[in-house]
């Protein structure tokens, strides 16, 4: 019956040429109700952590192809005093480790591992900060849009059950499909473009990671150099 609906309505806007008519973007959300507005939220949410993230990474990422080598020429000359101040006037998470490292030198092998390790690991919390947010909202998206198809779907069979003698039309339930396409499609938008942001920012603090990791053991074998 609901498909017959449909059908007719459409015939009649191409006999009558209303096919023409355009739908803007704004009016077509206001379509989806007040289920629009936390789904509207969740994606600025989103937009915001993803740059502010984003922009963290960048500078993270932002490491001199000199840098250890001009440490390691430090150390060799007992220049210590050099390599701190460079590591202080470089800002991003391999010189904080490195610092960390020099400031150590001295002490067990041990201590100075676990002392970068631990630097390490505040600077990747860092990174992180507010990805699981964005984990959260690729997945709360699609499942408020969802309710909002159920909202919708529930409206339009309450205003079918409403119309005497079964005479239903297309204008009457409009706006129960209205809230159920219209939430759903908003859902699954914000929903998709949280989930691959977070995967690429994810993907892009691994690889900061590794190069963590590998410039620990780079210095710690600079340490470990026989005495010439």
């Amino acid at each position: 019956m609901l498909f017959q609906i449909t059908v007719d309505s459409l015939e009649t806007m191409q006999n009558s040429g209303a096919g023409e008519i355009s739908l803007k973007w704004w009016e077509m959300a206001l379509k989806g109700g007040w289920i629009m507005l936390p789904i509207l939220a969740l994606s600025v949410v989103a937009i915001f952590i993803f740059i502010d993230r984003y922009m963290a990474i960048l500078r993270a990422q932002k490491v001199d192809q000199n840098f250890m080598h001009r440490i390691k020429e430090y150390i060799h000359e007992g220049r210590i005093d050099s390599a701190l101040s460079l590591c202080r006037s470089t800002d991003n998470p391999v010189s904080k480790m490195i610092e960390k490292g020099i400031m150590r030198i001295g002490h067990p092998i041990n201590d100075v591992t676990t002392a970068i390790e631990n630097v390490g690991k505040l600077e990747v919390y860092k990174l992180e900060k507010n990805l699981p947010t964005l984990a959260t909202v690729s997945g709360a998206a699609p499942m408020i849009g969802f309710l909002g198809t159920v909202i919708g779907m529930i409206k339009a069979f309450y205003d079918m059950s409403q119309v005497a003698g079964g005479n239903v039309n297309i204008q009457l339930l409009s706006d129960g499909i209205y809230t159920a396409m219209v939430t759903t499609v908003a859902g699954l938008m914000v929903g998709i473009v949280a989930y691959l942001a977070y995967n690429m920012l994810t993907a892009k603090v691994e690889k900061i990671v590794f190069k963590l990791e590998a410039t620990t053991t780079e210095f710690m074998d600079l340490l470990n150099e026989p005495v010439k």
